[in-house]
């Protein structure tokens, strides 16, 4: 890992954690933030600063890190801790040194090349916002409603696991569940109970302030956890004008291991925060 100064002067960190990536989709993340740090450095030099976590199984991304450089973005690769999983693997990026805004990306995004400096501009101009939210679209450009309010177990069984030809009976309650009548491509909403963990841009001080994700979740529900604590120390904003392309599935397409780790975080989920049935 190569070190950070203490007296950096870079304006946003970012960590991505991956494991057994998609080569090319991570290229394209790299690339998209290569693209907004062009958008947003506007001649700053090293405006942004990323941490890549390995978890185990990262391709040679030389090429693509090479492009960081030379659009101005440092990078540092923490890697040897083994597959600690998503949260931790972020928090080891946060307990590095950060810039006045962090952003938790995942490894399958593409950012629009105005998100990031859209999404600084909106937290400057409001500066009790500490956690912010972009629009998140999916392969065929449709959006993604990923804001959501808390959960009961029905909601995540059919959501998660229920084929999309069957849900038909449980449309209201998902609408309710994924804020339909809230969210949109046009109005920014204040203060969602839940944000999805894909693009989380924190004021350092906030994200220091929670101390990170909670290690207890190896993966799922992590994102849940960190928003709802994030209301307790700040304002939580969905911000429409920032926007991203989302490749990623849910647990149910990824097999068997992935549905028993769902499980297991929802049951530490709700123990914590209380369970809802119906």
């Amino acid at each position: 890992m190569n070190a950070v100064s203490g007296g950096n002067s870079f304006e946003v960190s970012i960590s991505v954690v991956v494991f057994r990536p998609d080569r090319t989709l991570l290229a394209r993340t790299l690339a998209s933030l290569a693209a907004a740090s062009d958008a947003l450095a506007a001649g700053k030099e090293q405006a942004f600063h990323l941490y890549l976590i390995d978890n185990g199984g990262l391709p040679d991304m030389g090429e693509s890190l090479e492009t960081l450089e030379r659009a101005g973005v440092g990078h540092t690769l923490i890697e040897g801790h083994g597959n600690v999983g998503y949260g931790r693997g972020h928090n080891l990026a946060i307990t590095q040194p950060l810039g006045r805004y962090h952003l938790i990306l995942n490894p399958d995004i593409d950012m629009n090349p105005d998100a990031l400096a859209m999404a600084i501009e909106f937290m400057e101009s409001h500066p009790d916002a500490g956690l912010l939210t972009p629009a998140i679209f999916d392969d065929k450009g449709e959006m993604q409603f990923l804001c959501r309010q808390y959960p009961t177990l029905i909601d995540l069984f059919v959501r998660g696991f229920l084929p999309a030809s069957t849900r038909r009976p449980f449309a209201r309650r998902l609408a309710r569940y994924e804020m339909r009548a809230q969210i949109n491509g046009s109005d920014t909403v204040w203060d969602p109970p839940i944000v999805s963990g894909c693009f989380m841009l924190f004021r350092s001080d906030v994200l220091e302030k929670l101390e990170g994700f909670d290690p207890r979740y190896f993966l799922y529900f992590e994102d849940y956890d960190l928003s709802l604590r994030a209301h307790d120390v700040a304002r939580v904003v969905y911000v429409p004008a920032v926007r991203v392309l989302h490749h990623g599935g849910g647990a149910s397409r990824k097999g068997f291991e992935h549905i028993r780790m769902f499980a297991a975080s929802a049951f530490k989920f709700f123990n914590r925060f209380g369970w809802k049935w119906l």
